[in-house]
């Protein structure tokens, strides 16, 4: 059996049972379950030593060690090197930094007076157990940034009305480091809420791998433990900038204890400062809480070393990725279905998408000056922006038939007219100017295009002869011309024409008298 490891409470109890009850070595073997040998060599120690049991009594576990085991313990913990766990707390966060390489590190500074590595990592361990709750999350450098709005809001004053109205302020934090960034914002809505991101990842001069926010509907359409659905936006935002969304999950503030860290110290540190000042516009907000910010961040930590700047600077800002080479440029996003005639509506103006679309759900994005029009993730059409009522239609959307259709406008139908002959130019100005809608004559003009399909260009341009000197603006006009031949009878001149004189349909006067 292998020997039974000698601990502390069975040292004090050999030497109470021997010193204090006067009991002989083998009944003290019996009861502490140690053999013969060592209890004797205890017994010799504690009889060497001339020591009874209230000097034993009176001594904690280091003295007792010391005294019965002298060569074997330091003296006291001065002995060991202790190091900074502050220090080896922040040297974590870096990427590729492990509690064995500062171990490694640690004792070959302090050759000889160095924790060993189980006694390294158990007070460290020891260390994070006395910290706050934040800090026994590790967060890596450049891995996460917490987004959030605060609680509290700040008043700005119409110069010209004097109606006051509330702005929000808008909080992020890097995790590492605590680097804090604010601003004061119009509303909660994605517009505002995209653009203090884009303000933000400016602010840090690079992208981190994740960003956390709050489950508020700006960020995310449908908040879930698992699987959270993203706003659209938002999720385009993530994209151009090659970053995640991790929404953390609905009603776990630990999942964001940073940012709600950090909301904290703006609402203390830098809006209860502003309180009894007045502003009249955003920019005054943003104005002061940027030189608040500044102090904000150089303001050294409490329980580890340097400041926000400093350990970004250190940690963060050397592991961001950097930014693309254009800032995102809001679009917003409404589902659409498209309708027969393959067109899409947004505030009141329809735009074309490829006929194939017909009846399928697209998303449609759009900002000021530019609406998108995507379907599977796919770009299927683009087109300027107009506020105005009407139809923006592409050619290349429409299907054949429509398209030679859609072709013939009426400055192209008056430049075939020419092309015909005279008379049909004539004709067809004249009918223009008698329409009240130019739609009117764009539609005849088209059948009389499909009556050139069918006759020559010197027959039609004859039948628009008769047809101007008549004052006939009726295609049924034109097309009883040609179908009577009568056009061709123009080409003679009508005294000329010589009628039979008898004929026995004919009579003469004397058949009267």
């Amino acid at each position: 059996m292998p020997a039974k490891r000698l601990t502390m409470r069975k040292l004090r109890e050999i030497l109470r049972l021997r010193l204090d009850s006067k009991l002989t070595i083998r009944p003290i073997a019996r009861v502490t379950d140690h053999s013969v040998g060592a209890i004797q060599r205890i017994l010799s120690e504690a009889e060497r030593l001339n020591v009874s049991w209230a000097d034993v009594e009176g001594l904690d576990d280091t003295a007792l060690l010391q005294l019965f085991y002298p060569g074997r313990w330091p003296a006291g913990a001065e002995h060991f090197a202790v190091p900074n766990w502050a220090e080896v707390s922040q040297q974590l966060k870096a990427k590729g930094v492990t509690r064995q390489l500062l171990w490694e590190e640690y004792n070959a500074t302090h050759m000889g007076r160095a924790y060993s590595r189980t006694q390294f990592f158990k007070l460290f361990r020891a260390w994070q157990q006395k910290q706050k709750r934040s800090m026994r999350q590790i967060h890596m450098a450049g891995e996460k940034c917490f987004v959030d709005y605060c609680g509290h809001t700040l008043p700005v004053v119409n110069p010209l009305t004097g109606a006051v109205r509330e702005v929000q302020v808008f909080v992020a934090t890097l995790g590492a480091s605590s680097y804090t960034f604010a601003e004061a914002t119009e509303s909660q809505k994605v517009e505002d809420w995209l653009g203090s991101h884009v303000r933000m990842l400016k602010f840090f001069g690079g992208v981190p791998e994740m960003i956390v926010p709050d489950n508020l509907k700006s960020g995310v359409t449908h908040a879930c433990r698992y699987d959270p659905d993203l706003n659209p936006s938002y999720q385009q935002w993530a994209t151009h900038y090659a970053t995640a969304v991790v929404p953390a999950r609905p009603r776990k503030p630990q999942d964001k204890a940073k940012v709600e860290n950090a909301v904290q110290v703006v609402e203390r540190w830098i809006m209860a400062r502003l309180r009894h000042h007045t502003f009249f516009s955003l920019a005054e907000v943003n104005q002061c809480i940027q030189a608040l910010l500044i102090e904000l961040n150089e303001r050294p930590f409490k329980q580890l070393p340097g400041c926000r700047r400093e350990a970004f600077e250190q940690l963060d800002q050397p592991a961001l990725k950097p930014l693309p080479p254009h800032d995102y440029q809001f679009q917003a996003m409404r589902r659409v279905r498209v309708g027969v005639d393959y067109h899409v509506q947004l505030t009141g103006h329809f735009y074309s998408v490829p006929h194939a679309l017909v009846g399928e759900q697209l998303e449609l994005w759009y900002t000021d000056k530019l609406v998108e029009v995507r379907f599977k993730r796919n770009l299927v059409a683009s087109h300027p922006r107009s506020t105005q009522h009407g139809i923006t239609t592409s050619p290349h959307h429409m299907p054949d038939t429509h398209r030679h259709q859609h072709e013939w406008t009426p400055a192209r139908l008056q430049q075939w007219a020419v092309g015909v002959g005279p008379s049909v130019a004539q004709w067809v100005r004249t009918l223009a100017a008698a329409k009240d809608h130019p739609e009117q004559a764009h539609k005849i003009c088209k059948g009389l295009l499909g009556l050139a399909e069918r006759y020559p260009s010197h027959r039609l341009d004859a039948a628009c002869v008769i047809a101007n000197r008549e004052g006939l603006l009726r295609l049924k006009h034109i097309k009883a011309i040609l179908t009577s031949n009568r056009d061709r009878l123009a080409d003679t001149d009508p005294l000329q024409i010589s009628l039979p004189q008898s004929h026995e349909n004919i009579r003469g006067p004397e058949t009267f008298h």
